[in-house]
Parts: structure tokens; sequence; C-alpha cells
């Protein structure tokens, strides 16, 4: 299973033709504790980079990023009725979305777990 990382703190799990989405241990540590998350509809077409999904803290709004271009296949409804999930379980339970990959090639300009914990060194 690999899983790549964007500079915005998203990162993008590989099942098959399909990329789980969400933001990383870092990313809601630096956020507190989540109140609430605005997903995206199914079926509804992202490109690289574009606004997927937004999550709330008591400190702030942040936009969720797509790390590849797709469609969303599916949405993680339980973050609705439960945000801290996204706390207690960032990179399990509390996925946002599922994107069927446009194009696998994009997933070469994200970073690897290696290169994402530098990255975080650095900050």
């Amino acid at each position: 299973m690999s899983v790549r990382y964007t500079k915005d703190h998203e990162y993008i799990r590989i099942e098959g033709d399909t990329g789980v989405v969400g933001i990383t241990d870092y990313a809601q540590g630096q956020l507190g504790d989540v109140v609430f998350v605005e997903l995206p509809e199914v079926g509804k077409r992202v490109g690289k980079g574009e606004q997927a999904a937004v999550v709330e803290s008591v400190k702030a709004a942040s936009e969720v990023y797509a790390p590849v271009s797709g469609e969303v296949v599916e949405v993680n409804s339980a973050l609705e009725g439960a945000p801290a999930t996204v706390n207690e379980d960032a990179t399990g339970n509390g996925w946002f979305l599922k994107v069927k990959l446009a194009n696998a090639g994009e997933l070469d300009s994200l970073m690897d777990e290696a290169a994402y914990k530098a990255y975080c060194d650095s900050l």
C-alpha cells in the first residue's frame, strides 16, 4: 500500500485505482480540536490542488485540497456526526473522501513518507 503526501499536509493512500484522502497527523495537531467537516458530493470532479473539503477546528477553518485529479466516489459521512475522529485517527478512520484517480502519474509529484517527515521537521 502506497501513501503520498502534499506540502499542505494532505495524504492519499492508494488502493488500486482509488485514493483515500485525508489530513495528516501533523495537520490535525496544528488545527487542534476539529469541530466540523464539510465533505464534497459523491460524483464531484476535483482537480489536483483544488479544494475538495473543509475542516474547521476551534482555532481555524482550513481547506482540504485534492492531492490528485479525479472523481469523488465516496465520502466519510461518519465525520459529520463525529468530527473529532479526525483528531483521534487522522490517517485511519478520520479519512475525508475517496477519489478515483484520473491520472496516476500525478502521484509522482507527491512526497513519500520519508520526504514528508523531513519536510515537517523543517517547519
